[in-house]
């Protein structure tokens, strides 16, 4: 993993730093911000030194491909410090580096200021300032000696960036150009200003804050249109667009503003598969590993579903009728294909056409016919009708064949085969039967499932199978395929368990909404409040802890996303800006205390909210076209 990697490549491999001819002690290592961490070290001591450090080290390394390095003398006598920094790189691919195939170190060659490394089509340069004193390209290392007098600090700056070689032009065009630097996109403008929150515990504000740092980390804009701004998935193996995580994280953020919903849809629909075929309005996506018991699932089935259903909250949050009426015709596609992926068969399959049909993709598509047909009636279209039909007979279908009756109270189905079969495990992909989505002012959210059966789901949501106190288990521990770091096999996938707090929570249980909430925020202490996409976690009853997983993104887009919207839902905020109303629903165990948040946005316009410690809600600022509801 280690290294400095830009457009997919590893610019910088190994930068080892020496004071005459030692490592420094490590002492400290910790992010300052989502781009940005810092190292503390000392030179090594002497025997005739005594135990304290004279000679500071700090490192700040940057996402940007810089890195500033600083010595310090905070001893009484001038020292001599010999520093060498030996630095080396293979220009390998991430994906390569991911699964531990990088190639070997390139030879190197002095350039500029720097060294530089040149494979068949990429060249790497590091240029240091001030210039090294001197340099020995083939060990790849640079030299300075200096002397500093006491209270004295000296600092280097690395710059690394990537170039095409003219060999890799020629062979993408006839006539050869000189190298080229990989253009760097633009910096999006940081969204969310004034965004905050506060609470009798101090880690609701801090947490808040990360998340939001995070998400500004990973925003990038659209190259067909810079305004479109959208999160990538995560750093560092997926720093690129990826549309159901971003149209998840999007969606977790709508309480924040509806710019971010927005761009991300129109990203998606320029995508989007149009013409007259059957997959018309689908939305592309590749193919991931789903779990042991399962094959592996389409994520543009995933992200088709998501598109109408995105849309209609954001309405609901008040997005600009100019947006909501450009992003229309693309919704409309999303629908359409679905009802025509599912025409002859009981259930959605997932991959289309040969299925299996999955419990997850049928709550997906419940949900986006009950919204589709919300925004299609809204903006006066035809076709609302057909998907609530579509929708309740969906309903009556699915409480017989996805639910399996026990002595315990049953469970749902994970999935059943085309032949019919059921294929019976207990995973926390369930969860996604208790999202449908912002019920509507005075009526019940309309499930999938029975309130017995929502009862029951809950019980076991908050059991310690799944649950193991710092998250959600992605599958039961008892099972024998069970593994604590299987991202869809055991580790605790913070998407699944941000998902199933908001839904306990608008389900009407707010006890085992409280206590999942609590354990991930607990979870994120142990991260230094930066949650990570994933992780393993050892039973809490039994004095376990959360474990890092190697291979998780962190900053990751849902991870930061749902951290806001996991502390928002201590709030419970429902609007429906086209009927003009705002509904507060706290949680009445407040299991984190009294909290305040501010400079959210509906409508365009501020909202802020205090709940007390007893769960009693207020709103302190919203707009004057909205009133609040029961």
């Amino acid at each position: 993993m280690e290294g400095v990697y830009y457009a997919g490549r590893r610019v910088l491999a190994r930068s080892r730093l020496l004071i005459a001819g030692m490592e420094p002690l490590p002492l400290q290592g910790r992010m300052v911000s989502a781009w940005r961490a810092r190292f503390v070290s000392t030179a090594r001591t002497t025997p005739a030194d005594g135990p304290d450090p004279a000679i500071m080290v700090e490192r700040l390394r940057s996402a940007d491909g810089t890195e500033q390095i600083t010595l310090r003398n905070a001893g009484g006598v001038s020292a001599r410090v010999p520093l060498e920094l030996r630095l080396g790189t293979d220009l390998a691919e991430i994906a390569q580096v991911a699964v531990g195939c990088a190639g070997q170190e390139l030879p190197g060659t002095v350039h500029g200021a720097g060294l530089s490394w040149t494979s068949r089509d990429f060249r790497a340069r590091v240029a240091a300032d001030p210039q090294p004193e001197s340099c020995w390209a083939q060990l790849g290392v640079l030299r300075w000696d200096w002397e500093l007098p006491p209270g004295e600090s000296r600092t280097v700056t690395l710059s690394a960036d990537l170039t095409r070689t003219a060999s890799s032009n020629s062979r993408a065009r006839k006539n050869v150009r000189p190298p080229n630097v990989i253009s760097r996109a633009a910096r999006p403008p940081r969204l969310w200003h004034g965004a905050r929150a506060r609470g009798d515990d101090p880690r609701v504000g801090a947490l808040f804050r990360v998340c939001l740092d995070d998400a500004n980390a990973l925003l990038m804009a659209d190259p067909a249109a810079s305004s479109d701004l959208h999160l990538v998935a995560g750093v560092p193996w997926r720093g690129a667009f990826a549309p159901v995580e971003s149209l998840q994280a999007a969606r977790m953020l709508l309480p924040l503003g509806t710019r971010l919903a927005a761009g991300t849809l129109r990203t998606l629909a320029r995508g989007q598969i149009t013409g007259s075929g059957r997959e018309s309005g689908r939305l592309p996506g590749s193919m991931r590993l789903a779990g042991p018991y399962a094959p592996p699932s389409c994520t543009g089935i995933e992200a088709t579903l998501l598109f109408p259903a995105l849309l209609a909250e954001a309405c609901r949050w008040g997005l600009p009728a100019s947006d909501a009426e450009e992003l229309l015709p693309a919704a409309q596609r999303a629908l359409q294909w679905m009802l025509r992926a599912v025409d002859q068969r009981p259930y959605l399959p997932d991959p289309v056409p040969d299925g299996p049909y999955r419990c997850e993709v049928q709550a997906g598509a419940h949900r986006a016919a009950l919204l589709g047909a919300e925004l299609l009636d809204a903006h006066g279209c035809d076709g609302g009708g057909e998907l609530k039909e579509w929708a309740s007979a969906l309903r009556g279908r699915f409480l017989k064949d996805f639910w399996s009756d026990d002595d315990s109270g049953g469970r749902p189905v994970a999935l059943r085969t085309r032949k019919g079969g059921p294929v019976a495990y207990l995973g926390c992909a369930a969860v996604e039967l208790l999202d449908t989505g912002l019920p509507r002012v005075g009526e019940p959210a309309e499930s999938l499932l029975t309130a017995e059966q929502t009862e029951q789901l809950a019980r076991l949501l908050a059991g310690p199978s799944l649950n193991s106190g710092w998250g959600l288990r992605s599958l039961d521990c008892r099972d024998a395929r069970y593994n604590p770091f299987g991202h869809r096999s055991g580790a605790v996938r913070l998407q699944e368990s941000v998902t199933a707090v908001t839904g306990l929570a608008r389900s009407g249980h707010a006890r085992e909404a409280g206590a999942l909430l609590r354990g991930i925020v607990d979870a994120a202490g142990r991260f230094g409040l930066r949650l990570p996409e994933m992780y393993a976690a050892e039973q809490r009853s039994r004095g376990g802890l959360p474990v890092p997983h190697p291979a998780a993104c962190r900053p990751a887009a849902v991870a930061a996303a749902g951290g806001i919207q996991l502390l928002l839902a201590l709030a419970g905020l429902h609007p429906n800006v086209p009927e003009g109303t705002l509904t507060l629903r706290p949680l009445a165990t407040a299991p984190l205390g009294a909290v305040e948040f501010g400079g959210l946005r509906v409508a365009g316009e501020p909202l802020s909210v205090r709940v007390s410690d007893a769960g009693q809600g207020e709103v302190s600022e919203m707009p004057g076209s909205l009133r609040l509801a029961d």
